[in-house]
């Protein structure tokens, strides 16, 4: 079982950057690849970025690809989310997600456990 705490999300102008952080606790932390989804108003849920167990590869919507990084350390049972030059339509909730493999995935499917999510609002 993995719990998972997001945070870091707030109101920010456009062109601002903000980090979350996802802190998970539980068992098995360390061989789960880790993902960033979020939902906007009326839109389904997209994935964001993701990351396998070791850090060593990364994956990337095209949307926010040269914009976010993700990263984790293991020490700390945490997962990033780095958010640069930010707009409007990078406002949503934003997820964090363990995947039940350590490789990494970008469907939601292959994600066992979500956090309650934190909510990230871009103004213009």
């Amino acid at each position: 079982q993995v719990q998972l705490v997001e945070s870091g999300g707030r109101l920010v102008q456009a062109g601002a950057s903000l980090r979350l952080s996802c802190a998970a606790s539980g068992r098995a932390f360390m061989s789960n690849a880790m993902g960033w989804f979020r939902q906007a108003p009326g839109k389904e849920r997209e994935f964001v970025a993701a990351i396998s167990w070791t850090g060593s590869s990364t994956y990337y919507a095209d949307s926010v690809k040269g914009r976010f990084t993700i990263s984790r350390d293991n020490a700390k049972l945490t997962v990033y989310l780095q958010m640069n030059s930010l707009k409007p339509e990078d406002t949503a909730v934003y997820y964090c997600a363990a995947d039940r493999n350590p490789r990494g995935s970008m469907y939601d499917y292959d994600y066992d456990y979500w956090g309650q999510g934190t909510q990230v609002t871009v103004s213009s």
